[in-house]
């Protein structure tokens, strides 16, 4: 990996963990706190989320998850991975695995219910 690709990956990580604290989240560079750690993901933050932030414009989504999940796995902390990922002139997508999307989706979906009954 060259020098500009480096200091990309690192200011999409600051853009990242930047968009996080700007929703709530007291999120920041990995790197920048624990040094490099291996299995660690690129931003913490996100308490349950493993981070793999990617800001390419060519980007092998399938490698990129199974980097996540791989690391996700060695951390063992039941973290879900995700990817982070941007092109230049377009926005955050996050990818992740559809079985855990579906456990999130579980949870807003019995909390919109919870919601409901109050206002009843």
């Amino acid at each position: 990996m060259g020098l500009y690709s480096r200091n990309k990956g690192k200011v999409g990580e600051r853009e990242w963990a930047r968009l996080c604290r700007e929703q709530g989240y007291d999120a920041h560079r990995t790197a920048q706190f624990r040094g490099n750690t291996g299995a660690a993901g690129d931003v913490e933050g996100l308490p349950g989320i493993h981070q793999e932030v990617k800001r390419v414009e060519h980007l092998n989504l399938v490698q990129a998850m199974m980097q996540s999940t791989n690391d996700a796995a060695e951390e063992d902390k039941g973290n879900i991975p995700i990817v982070a990922h941007r092109k230049n002139r377009l926005g955050w997508l996050v990818t992740m695995r559809a079985e855990d999307w579906f456990t999130l989706y579980r949870e807003w979906e019995a909390g919109m219910d919870l919601k409901r009954r109050a206002e009843e």
